[in-house]
């Protein structure tokens, strides 16, 4: 075999094996992942807060440039670092989380590339279903993670949503109603030949 032939043949077989690459599953990293929001106080001053139990997974196919997320969040693990706001979130008129429990979010990975560069998704809050457009910041994998010895991918992530439009229409002038969502993630890839 000359060594054109030989070069096109190496080229043909990475592309043949790029193109039967398997989509990657990874588990989301609870102590790595927390969803956070912020909003205006009145105009004088600005509240943050995160939610502290997150679990879900990302299926991620870079070759093929597609993936999808499936995140849940336990609502009553909202923190802002202040009992009495955590109390307020957590009630009726807010979250109201006895009644529902848990957050969900559902979307597609977009691709700007090799990179995924937003989520186009559906959030579920109190029962009601809205779209919502994450933009993703910064995409990066460690492969292996030093620590691990596995295969992490992280990303850092922005949205927006109006409560109101989910039922939390109490105090939304001034800006108030408009709650900045930033969200920090890492996921550790599964090992298919793990028992399940």
């Amino acid at each position: 075999m000359s060594f054109r032939n030989w070069i096109l043949a190496a080229v043909l077989s990475v592309i043949a094996g790029g193109a039967g690459a398997a989509p990657e599953k990874y588990t989301l990293d609870p102590s790595h992942t927390y969803p956070s929001l912020e909003f205006p106080h009145m105009g004088l001053s600005m509240w943050r807060g995160k939610f502290n139990q997150t679990s879900g997974s990302v299926t991620l196919d870079q070759a093929a440039h597609t993936g999808k997320v499936e995140i849940e969040v336990i609502m009553s693990s909202i923190d802002f670092g202040h009992d009495e706001m955590n109390e307020h979130a957590r009630s009726a008129d807010w979250l109201d989380v006895e009644k529902f429990p848990t957050m969900n979010y559902k979307g597609k990975l977009i691709f700007d590339g090799d990179i995924p560069s937003a989520v186009d998704g559906q959030l579920t809050l109190k029962g009601i279903t809205k779209p919502l457009r994450l933009k993703i910041n910064t995409f990066n994998c460690l492969d292996p993670h030093p620590y691990i010895k596995k295969k992490v991918c992280g990303a850092d992530a922005d949205g927006e949503v109006n409560r109101a439009d989910f039922g939390m229409d109490k105090y939304t002038d001034k800006g108030m109603g408009i709650l900045k969502l930033h969200i920090q993630v890492e996921g550790i890839k599964d090992d298919p030949k793990a028992k399940k």
